[in-house]
């Protein structure tokens, strides 16, 4: 378990505290309004809330977007939204560290907050740097002298060396927020001391992760078994010798994915009958479902889902495990006719009585559009940060609480 400082260390009353959060919201396209407030409430309801009612000077640091994407908006929005969320009026101020912004910080009071300026209009704010050596940046060198405490609550952004993320550790007494302590004992539960037997279903449209989640997991005896749906099954199948059929196949080439392979192979080899793939699968005939076995393969149609002999054979393991993480879904669940191996899957994590953590956008959607969000033990909104902390790698905005712990 990681080492670091919470809100609970610290006496925060009449303190000015910088808090970085991530407020990064999905927008509508053509309007540019926020379609999905979770994060700002969640922010706002488990770290912004209790560093009010214990006397604090809040200012918030965050993003939108970046520079050059649509997203990359003012947080003028967000900032609204967490007053509404807070039922409390919220200042913004579209300045990041400047006059306006060192002004405004100097007159907060006690009990009040400041949202300033998205952070990615800051220049060099995405360079990757050492904690020392974004603490020499002009947005440190002018915001720190400003602050008594640094708190880290953006899990999700915690896979980036940013200057907003570990710059000000190197020169504040820092902590984690709720939110990011939540995050690592969660993980932590799941990856350092599993109760076993010990289960990861990796599924979703992006498997170039997935065989690094699958070697470090299995190397490190933290998986008894891996089961794989989605394009992640697909790509295992393949690695097993199976012919999914042209389009198919050619998909997986688009996706770059076949460079895969080998390695799967070999981690097959090494760890016999851990690794479960699908048995079935549904196919998209006329757009209505088709189920056909694998022994039958190759098909001429495209495989959205997983089969019901696989989701049934994947929940029976899931029901009887200790420990039960889930990354991405097993088919393309906002379809209603190839959601069902999601659903059967979900379901059985929601029953189970072991310890169970999903994560990731997609994996959250579809638990919240089947209603299964409160019976899992922890829901993780975070996506790349929990991919790479699920590969065994060390997060440079933990890291940097870590070091700032040290040196207290």
């Amino acid at each position: 378990m990681p080492k670091f400082l919470t809100i609970d260390d610290f006496d925060l009353k009449n303190k000015t505290v910088l808090v970085r959060v991530d407020f990064n919201s999905p927008l509508d396209p053509k309007t540019k309004q926020i379609i999905n407030d979770k994060r700002i409430r969640a922010h706002a309801s488990e770290t912004i809330e209790e560093l009010m009612k214990k006397g604090a000077k809040t200012v918030i640091l965050a993003h939108q977007g970046r520079p050059g994407s649509a997203d990359f908006i003012s947080l003028e929005q967000h900032a609204k939204l967490l007053g509404k969320s807070l039922n409390m009026p919220v200042t913004f101020l579209d300045d990041v560290f400047g006059e306006l912004a060192q002004k405004a910080i100097k007159s907060l009071k006690s009990g009040e907050v400041l949202v300033l300026g998205n952070v990615r209009g800051v220049s060099n704010e995405q360079k990757k740097g050492t904690p020392e050596e974004h603490s020499k940046t002009e947005f440190v060198r002018n915001l720190a002298p400003l602050a008594d405490v640094f708190i880290n609550d953006a899990f999700a952004a915690a896979h980036r060396a940013h200057v907003s993320m570990v710059g000000f550790t190197a020169v504040l007494p820092s902590a984690a927020g709720r939110i990011m302590e939540r995050e690592l004992k969660a993980l932590g539960k799941v990856l350092e001391s599993p109760e076993k037997p010990a289960v990861f279903m990796i599924g979703g449209a992006k498997g170039d992760d997935s065989l690094d989640i699958s070697n470090y997991v299995l190397e490190s005896k933290i998986a008894d078994n891996i089961l794989t749906g989605g394009v992640i099954g697909h790509i295992f199948l393949v690695a097993k010798g199976v012919d999914l059929g042209e389009g198919n196949m050619k998909f997986l080439e688009k996706q770059e994915l076949m460079g895969l392979v080998p390695g799967i192979k070999e981690l097959m080899k090494q760890y016999p009958g851990a690794i479960v793939v699908p048995v079935d699968l549904a196919m998209d005939v006329d757009q209505k479902r088709k189920e056909i076995d694998v022994e039958s393969l190759p098909t001429p149609y495209s495989i959205f889902d997983i089969g019901k002999k696989t989701a049934n054979k994947f929940g029976d393991i899931i029901r009887k495990a200790k420990t039960i993480v889930v990354s991405g879904p097993v088919g393309v669940f906002e379809n209603p006719e190839f959601k069902k191996g999601s659903e059967i899957v979900l379901k059985a994590v929601a029953d189970s009585e072991g310890f169970s953590l999903v994560g990731g956008g997609h994996t959250v959607a579809a638990v919240e559009k089947l209603g299964l969000a409160d019976k899992m033990s922890y829901v993780s909104t975070a996506g790349g940060a929990l991919i790479e902390f699920l590969m065994g790698k060390q997060l440079p905005g933990v890291v940097a609480l870590e070091k700032a712990a040290a040196r207290t």
